[in-house]
């Protein structure tokens, strides 16, 4: 157990950004898997609309730090790439 008020405070911060995190990155999951869904059904004007909407939430997940610039972009290609497949 922490004893000092620092060590308390840095348990405080860290509990607050594992839930935030912890949301976006259940978030960022969801987002994938519509654009997967869509795909996986062959249907490509959803796969497009829900490519266009994961596209913006994972460029927004970088500027929040959530991802890093290189793994953000990585997984938008690879997502535009299987779509453009279609």
């Amino acid at each position: 157990m922490a004893n000092h008020k620092s060590s308390m405070k840095r348990i405080r911060q860290t509990e607050k950004r594992t839930e935030r995190n912890r949301f976006y990155r259940t978030r960022l999951k969801n987002i994938v898997k519509a654009v997967r869904a869509a795909i996986d059904e062959g249907n490509k004007e959803a796969a497009a609309a829900a490519m266009t909407v994961a596209n913006q939430q994972i460029h927004k997940f970088v500027t929040k730090g959530i991802l890093k610039k290189e793994t953000a972009s990585r997984k938008v290609s690879r997502l535009q790439k299987a779509v453009n497949s279609l």
